[in-house]
């Protein structure tokens, strides 16, 4: 069966609890991936960390280096690994998956997610991945929850991530240069996700997206030339999704993935 790799704080100890009922309901082997905490963020210096589009918040920075490290162990092992943040609730179906997965070539990374958001994917699919469940995607917009990464996918993360930085999903994301595709219907979403596709939660989980006010804040003290090279990577950065959208317009439509049914655990 394949790697799955669990990020994981070790006070999060709720978190965990679940993801073990929940690999042994599925029959999945893992290994708990110790995340990065604030600390780990100090060892790069800023210019490193003001390569996104905004500031990041200290958090944001140490789920980045944790699927860094999660990347860096795909490559050391050299087989494709299911990476699942703490919080991924997963379909069924996701060990089936898997087992097909592992003799598949020609693919870098492969979605299990989604989050309330429209991706642009391959209007037509190639037989394979019609027997897989899986469609070519062109542009994602967030979701780093659950996917798998194949050695070929993490090394082209991981020199990505040797000039770039932001937030995990984002820098995926962004990776043009990835054989990606994208389980349709997906098989997992984030907990705090349950109440948007109506299912019930397995635990109770506090979001670690950033707040409004936790977003104004990172602005404060920041010069008027700073704001202005933020701004400029933020247009770079959309303007390279719309050249993306309309290069692969032809062969591709913009559109919602819907969740695979999912199963409740106890808590």
């Amino acid at each position: 069966m394949m790697e799955v790799l669990i990020i994981n704080l070790s006070r999060a100890t709720e978190r965990m609890a679940f993801q073990e009922r929940q690999m042994e309901a599925l029959g999945l082997a893992y290994t708990r991936l110790n995340a990065s905490d604030v600390q780990a963020t100090t060892q790069y210096p800023a210019t490193y960390w003001n390569t996104w589009e905004r500031p990041l918040l200290d958090t944001e920075k140490a789920c980045f280096l944790s699927h860094q490290r999660a990347w860096a162990q795909i490559v050391a092992g050299d087989k494709p690994a299911l990476v699942l943040e703490d919080d991924a609730f997963l379909s069924p179906d996701t060990p089936a998956l898997l087992e097909l997965l592992q003799s598949v070539k020609g693919i870098d990374f492969l979605t299990l997610e989604t989050r309330g958001r429209k991706k642009l994917l391959a209007s037509k699919q190639k037989e394979q991945e019609k027997k897989l469940g899986i469609r070519r995607i062109y542009q994602d917009r967030s979701g780093a929850a659950a996917y798998v990464l194949w050695p070929k996918g993490a090394r082209k993360l991981l020199r990505r991530a040797r000039t770039r930085t932001g937030l995990a999903d984002a820098i995926i994301c962004a990776a043009y240069e990835l054989e990606a595709f994208q389980a349709d219907p997906a098989l997992a979403i984030q907990i705090d996700q349950c109440e948007f596709y109506g299912l019930v939660p397995p635990i109770q989980t506090r979001s670690t997206i950033a707040t409004d006010s936790q977003l104004a804040g990172i602005w404060e003290g920041r010069s008027t030339s700073e704001r202005l090279h933020f701004r400029i990577k933020r247009l770079l950065s959309q303007l390279r999704m719309g050249i993306r959208f309309v290069s692969k317009a032809a062969i591709s439509e913009r559109r919602y993935v819907n969740p695979a049914q999912q199963r409740s655990f106890d808590t």
